[in-house]
């Protein structure tokens, strides 16, 4: 499983420690899966080199690098799953569409839809308030000791990557189409930054016309940051269940995206 952050978090957002089993990097080696759990560009090691981040094009060439060079050296059995939150989401349909060095087995995302819940003046790239509200939701929503590991977890979101938020929804409907792998969305139940309400969610089907199957889910009793809340450990583990039904899948069909020529 390749695991992909959002804005403004580092890859430590997949290894939460504020609740026991709420890490996803613990949950999936105890399951026996390879979780790589990457600093996107403009964050962690990256950042001194990176200073401004890359856009999500130069993201996607750039993550499929490391994956080639992850893949040179080490077994990635029976092929990748992509799993991306927020901003990661988009860099994980897109990398989908872009095509994987690696055959590819399927999309899990979170915390991303398709249609702005927020006006334009409230985006990050606008530089707005309320993106706590947004990023977080209630309190309740996470346990206490969430915020003691924030620290280690948040950063500040790339210039670059900033300046691309609008652009998603306009984005959406090219990266969807050349999408052929199962796809999941997650979202919250408290989610606000993108509608998730049953008009709008009935629009993905068309807009994913080569996925060969399509979950749509809600997570009760989560925020935004789904892995970091009470309910992280009930959200990977079911996105480890569509990891495994897309393995039983191919298995049983013989069908996967092959490698990027």
């Amino acid at each position: 499983m390749l695991a992909l952050h959002g804005g403004g978090m580092t890859a430590g957002y997949f290894d939460g420690r504020a609740l026991p089993g709420q890490s996803l990097l613990a949950l999936g080696a105890r399951l026996g899966y390879t979780v790589l759990a990457l600093d996107r560009p403009g964050y962690g090691a990256s950042s001194a080199d990176l200073p401004h981040g890359q856009t999500l094009a130069e993201q996607s060439a750039t993550v499929r690098a490391a994956l080639a060079a992850y893949a040179a050296r080490h077994d990635l059995g029976a092929g990748v799953f992509v799993l991306g939150h927020s901003y990661g989401g988009k860099l994980a349909l897109t990398t989908a569409a872009d095509g994987l060095p690696a055959p590819l087995l399927g999309v899990d995302v979170s915390g991303l839809g398709h249609r702005l819940a927020v006006p334009a003046h409230d985006l990050p790239s606008a530089g707005g308030q309320g993106h706590w509200k947004h990023n977080w939701g209630a309190l309740r929503l996470y346990p206490p000791d969430t915020f003691r590991h924030c620290p280690d977890i948040v950063a500040p979101m790339p210039e670059r990557e900033r300046a691309e938020v609008a652009d998603w929804p306009a984005r959406f409907a090219s990266v969807a189409a050349r999408i052929r792998v199962p796809v999941r969305f997650t979202f919250a139940e408290h989610e606000r930054w993108w509608r998730h309400d049953e008009p709008t969610l009935a629009e993905l089907p068309a807009l994913l016309p080569h996925a060969p199957r399509l979950l749509v889910e809600h997570q009760p009793q989560a925020g935004h940051n789904i892995s970091l809340g009470w309910t992280a450990h009930t959200y990977h583990l079911r996105a480890l269940a569509f990891l495994e039904e897309c393995l039983a899948g191919k298995a049983a069909t013989g069908t996967t995206v092959p490698a990027a020529a």
